[in-house]
């Protein structure tokens, strides 16, 4: 029998829905607290406000972003009664910029703000809380970013090329001459890009460009279009007068004008030497990159006479320190060109006892020939979906110890429940400063295998 239709609809309290906030309308609002992310938090007509640039105590006006239902998100436009802890933002550009979101705000406080926001994560979701909370591992606030991403567009209308950096919750390109995030060494090739760029032939073939910092500064521009030998030239100039290597990309992969040029980075407390290509992933905080990998390598405690597994393993960013230590290390990774070039350079490198495997870790590792005979020792780093499908039987392996370095505290701590039910006690957590000036949160924990 057909379901019957009674007609009636949901509404809010009053039986009237309540009109849409209109996007781009301005709102003054009282913010009360912060939420996770470090947005204010205000409440008006029945709404719940998030705010980006707003802190607790301040009286702002604000442009709406976005609305849905009985959440608005909003923009702080004017501070009407500033916070005493509020601090004028370093860059001009950090209210419209949407790289950094925090700036308006101590980085003390920034901290304080992440930790509780990962201790809230395990506490609601997991239940649990560790045996100690370890400091926040930190580096310099500023200068450390040593990968960027510029935007560019070309505008058929004006004939004109818009470069910098997206705006927040826009498309706009807001044209940036220095950013307060980036290393040194990239700031000259920031300023320089956007004449460059507009003094080729064919300006509207360029779809992005990428700065990276390592061993080398590099450029990489991405083309949707051939490009003019006139125009490869003028690039390669731009980049032979600030240092850098030039990286061309059109529908296949990143490929250097200079055929035997290299990417790389250095753990210099491991005496390693890593290289990449522009789209592999790397650490872009070099200080807290190495400060992370010495805890982890600490807080692991490999020994001589063990087997230690590590997941997503990527170029081998804690694989090749960890073969310092221990007798052996598999390192596991589900992109197959990672495994290649982790492989090249554990080779490199002189490590033999390190052997790198490809494998699709958003499934089970039952049934693996690497996992047979089991580990001592597990570290895994996955990506902001977390590693649900690992860890679930992890024990199964033999791990006595157990590293997990996270970039999402929420698929944290839902993976810290599979660990616990297995028997594993959260030992220590703490957060990893990777991305000052963001509300991107960084985490680090230790379980240890008990008794169930």
């Amino acid at each position: 029998m057909a379901k019957k239709n009674s007609g009636l609809r949901f509404q809010p309290s009053g039986g009237t829905r309540a009109p849409q906030v209109p996007v781009g309308k301005k709102q003054k609002l009282s913010i009360e607290r912060l939420a996770n992310d470090g947005r204010g938090i205000a409440f008006s007509e029945g709404r719940t406000w998030f705010v980006s640039g707003a802190l607790p105590g301040e009286q702002i006006e604000a442009r709406v972003q976005s609305a849905r239902s009985q959440v608005v998100e909003a923009r702080s436009e004017r501070i009407l009664q500033a916070s005493p802890e509020r601090r004028p933002e370093p860059c001009e550009h950090a209210r419209t910029c949407g790289g950094c979101s925090l700036q308006h705000m101590p980085h003390s406080d920034q901290l304080v703000l992440k930790q509780a926001a990962l201790e809230e994560q395990l506490s609601r979701l997991a239940q649990v809380q560790p045996e100690l909370w370890a400091p926040a591992l930190t580096g310099p606030e500023f200068g450390y970013r040593r990968r960027a991403r510029v935007a560019v567009r070309w505008d058929p209308k004006l004939k004109k090329l818009a470069v910098g950096f997206r705006a927040a919750a826009s498309q706009e390109i807001i044209a940036i001459s220095d950013c307060p995030v980036l290393v040194q060494p990239l700031q000259p090739i920031l300023r320089g890009l956007p004449e460059a760029l507009r003094q080729l032939e064919k300006p509207q073939a360029i779809g992005h460009v990428e700065l990276f910092n390592g061993t080398t500064s590099a450029v990489l521009v991405r083309h949707t279009a051939a490009l003019s030998e006139a125009d490869i030239n003028r690039l390669q100039q731009f980049c032979v007068e600030h240092d850098a290597q030039l990286w061309l990309q059109g529908v296949s992969e990143p490929e250097p004008f200079i055929a035997e040029q290299k990417l790389g980075y250095t753990l210099a407390d491991w005496g390693l030497q890593l290289t990449y290509r522009p789209g592999d992933f790397v650490q872009v905080n070099e200080p807290v990159n190495q400060s992370m990998i010495a805890q982890a390598l600490d807080w692991l405690a490999p020994q001589g006479n063990e087997r230690v597994l590590d997941l997503f393993c990527g170029l081998g960013n804690f694989a090749l320190p960890l073969a310092r230590q221990a007798q052996e290390v598999v390192a596991v990774e589900g992109v197959q060109a990672m495994v290649e070039r982790a492989t090249a350079n554990a080779l490199e490198n002189s490590l033999n006892n390190v052997h790198f495997y490809h494998a699709d870790l958003s499934e089970s590792l039952a049934g693996k020939s690497w996992a047979k005979g089991g580990f001592a020792a597990v570290l895994l780093d996955p990506p902001r979906d977390g590693a649900y499908q690992v860890v679930k039987n992890l024990a199964a392996l033999g791990a006595k110890r157990v590293v997990y370095v996270s970039c999402n505290p929420a698929t944290l701590a839902r993976d810290t429940e599979q660990l616990v039910a297995q028997g594993y006690c959260l030992k220590k957590a703490g957060i990893l400063d990777m991305f000052p000036q963001t509300a991107h949160i960084e985490a680090m924990a230790l379980f240890e295998l008990t008794s169930i």
